[in-house]
């Protein structure tokens, strides 16, 4: 290279990065966007790579986004109880409902979820206001445990369990449980509790059927630090507390913030939207007929 090339360093994020943290949707959601022609910079249409500071108009939809450092971010968890048969996905072409239908509703914000679960897995699902986060605790560096109740069909042997344990190649790469624990049932119908290091899709059935043994009933138990518990039955939400979302922000090597404090309107409105969801079992009988 000449003493006369320079190099200039990129400044400002990336673009993806900006967009999540307004809360937009996840990193890979915005990347999606910003493919699709759906961001703009200064007036022109965007593309993968493009960096932004505060000194740049952004627009997602034509509309303005406001541009916040990580400290103006609010950053709220909350915990979903996932039934059977909801989708992972903002809105279904089918009309099918999705979880998000049941969350509440944000003001000039959106819930971005940690992860996804197929439609016939139920359980534990976060969501979190602050995109940074959510990216984080997703990403396979940060190494987040995910703790499943396995009910499998088929006769489990202790060759297939140590299999498994060990790793097993899958189409799009070797896979693993780094615990697998029997916790009881009656003849081919066995439950496990397993854990897994990624979230990649239907990871934990396709390892299952890597030794010829079915899944007949899945739910997520744990994500990190954080158990379903009692607080929130199938098909509701809750809050997660100052010092849930303070062990999730550490676990993703991030700053702890303070959670916001509703105001009233929020209150009134988080109310509202708990209690006008229908119940799951008034659901499931609509949808039998």
């Amino acid at each position: 290279m000449s003493q006369n090339d320079t190099t200039t360093p990129p400044t400002g994020e990336k673009l993806q990065k900006v967009l999540a943290r307004a809360g937009l949707g996840s990193r890979r959601e915005m990347e999606t966007a910003i493919s699709d022609g759906r961001v703009k910079v200064n007036g022109k249409v965007a593309k993968l790579g493009d960096r932004v500071d505060a000194r740049n108009n952004v627009s997602f939809d034509d509309r303005p986004v406001t541009l916040r450092s990580e400290e103006e971010v609010p950053r709220r968890v909350i915990m979903y109880n996932k039934p059977e048969g909801e989708l992972c996905t903002r809105k279904d072409p089918e009309g099918r409902r999705t979880v998000f239908d049941r969350l509440p509703r944000l003001k000039g914000e959106r819930w971005v979820a940690v992860g996804r679960l197929d439609i016939n897995t139920s359980g534990l699902l976060l969501f979190t206001t602050d995109g940074e986060l959510a990216n984080r605790l997703m990403h396979p560096s940060t190494q987040v445990e995910r703790e499943y109740a396995v009910r499998v069909m088929g006769e489990v042997k202790r060759e297939h369990i140590l299999a498994m344990a060990d790793g097993v190649m899958l189409e799009d790469g070797p896979a693993r449980f780094t615990d697998i624990q029997e916790f009881g049932g009656e003849g081919i119908n066995t439950w496990f509790h397993v854990v897994i290091l990624e979230g990649r899709n239907r990871e934990v059935r396709r390892l299952w059927e890597s030794q010829a043994l079915t899944v007949s009933r899945l739910k997520r138990v744990r994500y990190g630090n954080i158990f379903i518990d009692k607080r929130a039955k199938a098909g509701e939400w809750i809050e997660l507390t100052q010092g849930e979302v303070d062990d999730l922000s550490t676990l993703a090597g991030l700053e702890t913030r303070k959670v916001p404090v509703l105001t009233p309107d929020e209150k009134n409105r988080w109310n509202r939207d708990k209690h006008k969801r229908k119940p799951v079992q008034t659901m499931r009988k609509q949808q039998r007929r």
